[in-house]
């Protein structure tokens, strides 16, 4: 018994002298982590917090990815061209622009990418400029239904894909200057101004223009230009027109829209031929000034009224 307390008093003072050590040695070791954990947690606090914002379901698969740490963009300063001169672009700041969303999405889907429309800028738009602000109110339900609209005068307001459709055609970019012939409720032109500079756009029935204009100021649409007219003649001091698109059927091209087109631009429009039947036609003019003509597609339009409908010799620009 005297040899096991022995043995026992050596192995405690043994285990008091390390715990010794550890108190002189390891307390100040635990210190140190503590105030280096306390420091960390402060300059963690003080740092901003990531997080990846879900991708739109609407988007289209071919669409460059945002840039990563761009400085975000002055509210009140437009993007300027290559020359440094200012761009009035939409606002998007009206209500009806946060309205009705999904079914614009769905839209776009199932009528308009589903009918092989594929230019980005062109779904982009079509998401983006509510239809329904552009229809009477009684038929605002069916703002986003796969056909045209009645709207005031005996006029219609496209079919979605048909507006779609033309817009593509003509190949639109950012510093593009758009002559459009029938402004009719203004939603055409809206969609080409989401993505061209500026729309320069013709009504015959003087109702309609002024209508037109008013709802795409308060739409906050400042590159849009509506005029009371003839589009026959076109706006020949703003020419020329990267691109040009008719939205009422004539019986001819209008001389006057084919002077005013940039070489190298496109000219869509929809023209009756034999029987009344009518097809979009597209217009290319080269470098050299020639035209070239193809039919692309069997439409309805309303008819185009004014100087087109008296006999060709007659007319006069």
């Amino acid at each position: 018994m005297r040899v096991q307390k022995g043995v026992v008093k050596q192995m405690a003072a043994k285990f008091s002298e390390i715990f010794k050590k550890w108190m002189y040695v390891g307390l100040p070791l635990l210190a140190v982590v503590v105030v280096l954990a306390v420091i960390f947690a402060c300059s963690s606090a003080t740092k901003p917090v990531f997080t990846l914002a879900s991708q739109d379901e609407g988007a289209d698969a071919n669409q460059a990815a945002a840039e990563s740490n761009q400085p975000p963009a002055d509210a009140n300063e437009g993007p300027r061209d290559p020359n440094g001169e200012k761009i009035a672009r939409p606002t998007h700041k009206h209500p009806a622009f946060g309205e009705r969303v999904e079914e614009r999405a769905r839209m776009v889907v199932r009528q308009i990418k589903g009918r092989q429309v594929r230019d980005p800028n062109v779904l982009k738009a079509m998401r983006t400029v509510p239809r329904h602000a552009f229809v009477r109110f009684s038929e605002q339900r069916y703002a986003y239904a796969d056909y045209p609209l009645p709207i005031d005068e005996d006029q219609t307001i496209s079919q979605p894909y048909i507006v779609a459709f033309m817009t593509e055609t003509l190949k639109l970019r950012p510093n593009s200057k758009v002559l459009e012939i029938g402004t009719g409720s203004g939603y055409q032109a809206a969609v080409c101004a989401e993505i061209a500079r500026e729309v320069y756009t013709i009504e015959i029935i003087k109702a309609l223009a002024e209508s037109a204009r008013k709802r795409l100021k308060k739409l906050g649409y400042p590159n849009v230009f509506v005029r009371a007219g003839d589009g026959f003649f076109g706006w020949a001091e703003k020419a020329p027109y990267d691109a040009i698109i008719g939205t009422a059927a004539a019986g001819r091209v209008p001389p006057p829209l084919l002077e005013q087109l940039k070489p190298g631009g496109q000219m869509i429009l929809p023209v009756e031929g034999a029987f009344g039947f009518q097809h979009l036609v597209v217009l290319t003019k080269d470098k050299k000034g020639k035209i070239t003509q193809k039919n692309v597609m069997p439409v309805r339009f309303v008819p185009m009224t004014g100087e087109v409908t008296k006999p060709e010799k007659k007319s006069k620009k």
